[in-house]
C-alpha cells in the first residue's frame, strides 16, 4: 500500500469511530512522521477536580500511538499494549495528542506521544505515552481447508 492510500484509509477508519465522534475528537494531521489528535476538553471530560480525566488522556494516547503505527506500517493496525505516564494535571481548555513513530520493522511499530494541554497562552506537556502496534493480516485460508476469510 502507498502512503498516500494509507493516509485516505486512516482518515477514512478515523471519521468512522464512532467513540471519537461521541468524544469530539479531530484528526487534525497525518502524515507518515506524526499523527495528531485534537480534544476540547469539555466538563463531561473532567474528573472531580476539573482537569481532564486521565480516561480521556489514555483515550488520546492510544489513538495517537495506532494511527502513528498503522501510517508507518502501511496497514490497519491496532494497539498490542501501551502505557501512559501522567505528568501533570490537564485543565484545557484544549488537548492535543501528537503521535509518532520510533521504531518500525515487519508487522510492528513502537510509537510514543506526548499529550498537550493548551490554554491560549501556551502549551504544557501532561502526559506521555508508549506503546506497540501491531499491523492487521488476514491469513489464507487454502481452499483445501474449506475456510473463508
Amino acid at each position: 500500500m502507498r502512503e498516500r492510500d494509507i493516509l485516505e484509509l486512516a482518515r477514512s477508519i478515523f471519521a468512522g469511530q464512532a467513540f471519537s465522534a461521541h468524544m469530539g475528537a479531530r484528526l487534525v494531521e497525518i502524515t507518515g512522521r506524526r499523527t495528531v489528535i485534537e480534544l476540547a476538553l469539555g466538563d463531561a471530560l473532567r474528573q472531580q477536580h476539573g482537569y481532564a480525566h486521565g480516561g480521556v488522556l489514555s483515550y488520546l494516547a492510544d489513538n495517537a500511538i495506532t494511527f502513528a503505527g498503522g501510517v508507518a506500517l502501511l496497514g490497519d493496525a491496532l494497539t498490542g499494549e501501551f502505557k501512559i505516564n501522567y505528568l501533570r494535571p490537564a485543565a484545557g481548555p484544549l488537548l492535543r495528542a501528537i503521535g509518532e513513530p520510533v521504531s518500525v520493522s515487519g508487522r510492528q511499530a513502537v510509537c510514543q506521544c506526548r499529550i498537550l494541554s493548551l490554554d491560549g497562552k501556551g502549551e504544557t506537556l501532561v502526559a506521555l505515552a508508549q506503546g506497540t502496534v501491531v499491523r492487521l493480516s488476514r491469513p489464507e485460508m487454502p481452499e483445501a481447508q474449506g475456510g473463508a476469510p
